[in-house]
């Protein structure tokens, strides 16, 4: 992928600013790239002249996006596809031109097991988030006892409470469904994708649908039911439906390599480390530039800065001139996993793998977050005689886990696999991703934060914030968050001219 780049190189102390008007996006994650990229596309769409660099530490770009393909596997280091009702996602690999090799996961086998009580339950069917539409299907569910489907089927009836700010997760989960759903449902689905505590996270910040169903519908079992039958209403008779994930068939770094082979008119710097940003003024085309120091005392000069970094890396990077903002940034809480793939031969595990995996109940004692049954979401990422498994430790509460040599971390999942799946044998290949201090914690109140955090940039108009802190952890809400960001720069920058629309 990096033949695709150009490096800038210089051997002056002050790299020169161009004639155009200067952005430096700082952080080449999925937030930083699609920043660069909106920027490209919305001044090249409007005429607007500008020069945009983008700036890696690490060697290779994509961030917690990484794919690694070995021996016919198909192994996702990190995010494993796009969440299909997030558009921007899937919208962004269309004006890419690789729509035509996204695929849809295996949904005749679009099943999920919550392990409770050391077995596998399946979740009823026709649940959607946590709500379940099915009658018939959470009555016959093993998964929650008679009390726990009543006090769920009560929802129905209980009443909408007036909004009054924001709330944990485990507090609106437990007074609309109860506490036996909070355990066995809500805490195992929604808890793991932040790999966070849900008696902290944020209602508002992660899962603003919930509170948007109870306050509009009344509730949240009447909002799923009203929103099927409005699909239905909108949907022509023979449409199939869309899947509710999609990737590229080869995986998620297609992404990645596309658009860095797209970026025609930035200067991508990867390897190299930002050491600080600081304000200046002289020499620049606009006044309040910034000068992005680099290692080795280089140093670019800018119109406007984008920091696509995690919060507490850009706290590093601006505390020299805003402490109070370095301050609230480096407070959002960071939590450590790691990922586990084994493959083994399908021959030696006796589970069916009848679905796309499963998640750990609470307060079970397995040491898993959960595991997806890779080569069943997604058939073809495994050889047909084999079984990829992908596993995923860590989190709140579990951070010292991550922190296990390679042969440690990987004996403690076969063992737990070995429990749950009943696998004895030797997986025939190993793979382990660590992701240190990767996953933002949004807690109750996140987004008074955030929005505290943007008026503390009021006296610095050409600095931005992007990326999974903030607005959105997923790969589409990145996206989303690029395209917004790279509207507001270019607004700022050109406030006379019309600039493309995000």
């Amino acid at each position: 992928m990096d033949d695709t780049f150009r490096a800038l190189r210089s051997q002056s102390s002050v790299l020169s600013p161009q004639s155009s008007p200067h952005v430096v996006v700082i952080g080449g994650g999925i937030a930083g790239l699609a920043t660069a990229y909106a920027l490209q596309e919305q001044a090249r769409a409007a005429q607007l002249p500008l020069h945009c660099t983008l700036i890696e530490a690490k060697p290779r770009l994509g961030g917690v996006i990484l794919t690694e393909r070995v021996d016919g596997f198909v192994i996702e280091a990190g995010p494993d596809s796009l969440l299909t009702q997030k558009p921007w996602g899937v919208e962004l690999c269309r004006e890419l031109g690789i729509a035509d090799r996204l695929i849809g996961t295996n949904d005749r086998q679009r099943r999920v097991y919550i392990l409770w009580k050391g077995r596998l339950q399946p979740l009823p069917e026709g649940l959607m988030l946590i709500v379940p539409t099915r009658l018939g299907s959470l009555l016959r569910s093993r998964l929650l006892s008679w009390p726990g489907k009543i006090r769920l089927g009560l929802e129905y009836i209980l009443p909408p409470r007036p909004p009054t700010g924001d709330e944990s997760l485990a507090g609106f989960v437990r007074r609309r469904c109860g506490r036996e759903a909070l355990e066995k449902i809500a805490a195992p689905l929604l808890a793991g994708i932040y790999a966070g505590s849900l008696e902290q996270m944020s209602l508002l910040a992660t899962f603003p649908r919930l509170r948007e169903l109870e306050v509009k519908h009344g509730g949240l079992i009447r909002g799923m039911l009203a929103q099927r039958r409005q699909r239905r209403q909108h949907t022509s008779p023979g449409t199939r439906p869309t899947t509710l994930f999609m990737a590229p068939r080869d995986g998620m770094a297609d992404i990645v390599d596309a658009i860095g082979a797209r970026l025609d008119r930035v200067t991508v710097l990867s390897g190299t480390a930002v050491q600080r940003v600081v304000p200046c003024c002289e020499g620049t085309s606009l006044p309040g530039a910034y000068e992005v120091i680099l290692d080795r005392s280089q140093a670019l000069r800018a119109e406007a800065v984008v920091f696509a970094t995690p919060a507490h890396v850009t706290a590093r990077l601006i505390k020299g001139f805003h402490a109070e903002l370095a301050e609230a940034l480096q407070a959002i809480p960071y939590v450590s996993t790691a990922t586990v793939s084994l493959a083994f031969r399908r021959a030696d595990v006796p589970h069916a793998l009848d679905g796309f995996g499963f998640l750990v109940g609470r307060h079970e004692p397995c040491r898993l977050i959960g595991a997806t049954w890779t080569s069943t979401k997604f058939p073809h990422r495994a050889p047909a005689e084999y079984a990829l498994i992908r596993s995923f430790v860590g989190g709140a509460g579990r951070e010292h886990l991550v922190s296990l040599d390679d042969a440690a971390l990987v004996e403690v999942v076969r063992e737990e696999l070995q429990d749950v799946l009943g696998i004895a044998a030797e997986p025939r290949l190993t793979l382990v991703f660590r992701w240190e201090k990767a996953n933002p914690q949004y807690l109750v109140g996140h987004l008074e934060r955030i929005e505290a955090m943007e008026k503390m940039l009021a006296p610095y108009p050409r600095l931005f914030l992007t990326g999974s802190a903030y607005r959105g952890v997923g790969v589409p809400d990145c996206i989303h968050q690029g395209r917004q960001t790279a509207a507001r720069v270019l607004s700022t920058i050109f406030p006379r001219k019309e600039a493309h629309k995000p």
